[in-house]
């Protein structure tokens, strides 16, 4: 007669209370003799386990969310588009990576085709120091009131984003190339970067493309996912 999964559950918790007041090995023969039998139950229990590890990481991303909403949403340092939008997306990215230019036309699209849509553009460089290099040129435009967009294309749609590609397109918007050297790094702006990272890990956002929209960040190349994000947070505005 076979022990159902239940009775089995039942079983081992009697066992288990009589097994601390005794050392007795039919327990442990037991419970491996019972998963040996049926290993599909160690499947079951990392499923579960996996989703309740799911959700509490779902709930530590949004109480993150709700303790930063400002910093993510209105730090005056970042170049917003569609500053009326009353939906905001914020995009933290790297211009030198690979999976941002990518999802780049995409998001230049949102801020095209939705008005109602705030972009919130978060300098977040990872790779190395032609991404800061990168960073700080776009901060100077943002700065100066130039064409952020226009560069944020550029950067983006440049394969080879190297530093004399990066001092050649910061030249066409108006940024002195020698002022972009580590050693003109102002103070101010090395906060800024410093602030986005600290933020960046307090929401667990560790890569590139990253993007926080109402309650919910959503990484990589998802598209559907920003869409659907984006439709939730306007349904919710009513």
């Amino acid at each position: 007669m076979s022990l159902s999964k239940a009775a089995f559950v039942a079983l081992a918790g009697a066992l288990a209370l009589s097994a601390c007041n005794r050392p007795d090995t039919s327990f442990d023969n037991k419970v491996h003799a019972y998963l040996v039998a049926h290993p599909e139950v160690i499947q079951e229990a990392m499923t579960a386990l996996q989703k309740k590890q799911d959700v509490q990481a779902a709930l530590q991303t949004k109480l993150a969310i709700a303790q930063n909403r400002q910093a993510i949403e209105r730090d005056p340092r970042d170049f917003v588009a569609n500053p009326n939008g009353k939906i905001t997306v914020t995009e933290f990215y790297d211009y030198r990576c690979p999976h941002c230019a990518n999802i780049a036309p995409a998001v230049l699209s949102i801020i095209h085709d939705n008005p109602d849509v705030r972009v919130v553009f978060k300098e977040f460089p990872i790779f190395g120091g032609a991404s800061i290099k990168a960073a700080v040129a776009a901060i100077a435009v943002k700065r100066a009131g130039g064409d952020y967009l226009g560069l944020y294309h550029d950067f983006m749609t440049t394969k080879a984003l190297d530093d004399a590609a990066i001092d050649q397109i910061a030249k066409a918007h108006g940024v002195d190339p020698a002022s972009l050297q580590p050693s003109s790094l102002s103070p101010d702006v090395s906060q800024q970067l410093q602030t986005v990272r600290k933020l960046a890990t307090d929401l667990g956002v560790d890569g590139t493309p990253a993007f926080v929209i109402g309650d919910t960040v959503v990484s990589g190349e998802d598209l559907a996912g920003i869409k659907a994000a984006i439709a939730a947070a306007r349904g919710g505005k009513g």
